[in-house]
């Protein structure tokens, strides 16, 4: 679901301080919410909380938690695949900059 690349975009921009469920919840509400459209909060925490809880379970998950209540973090030290999530959204976060052009000057001159 969309929702799972969110929930790694911040663990990833968080880095090894780590989250807590109930701010990771917000900003999934907070990326999800339009003009048009306002999700249920509670469904988005019960899908956090279940998605935390099914990847921190082993030592090499994809999370862990940090050893504090209800926080956790990408689990870069035992897992391969959060180390490449960690590459590839730098890379991606790269390129976006870059194409960002800054904005060429069209207007007209008046004292010319």
């Amino acid at each position: 679901m969309i929702y799972d690349k969110q929930i790694l975009r911040i663990l990833m921009d968080v880095g090894e301080r780590g989250i807590s469920v109930q701010l990771l919840t917000k900003h999934v509400y907070n990326m999800n919410s339009t003009l048009f459209f306002t999700p249920d909060l509670e469904e988005i925490r019960s899908y956090v909380q279940q998605y935390l809880l099914k990847n921190s379970k082993s030592q090499t998950s994809l999370v862990e938690s940090i050893g504090r209540r209800g926080f956790y973090r990408l689990n870069t030290q035992n897992n391969a695949d959060a180390r490449q999530l960690v590459i590839e959204f730098r890379e991606a976060s790269r390129s976006e900059e870059k194409e960002e052009k800054p904005a060429e000057d069209l207007s007209l001159d008046l004292f010319a």
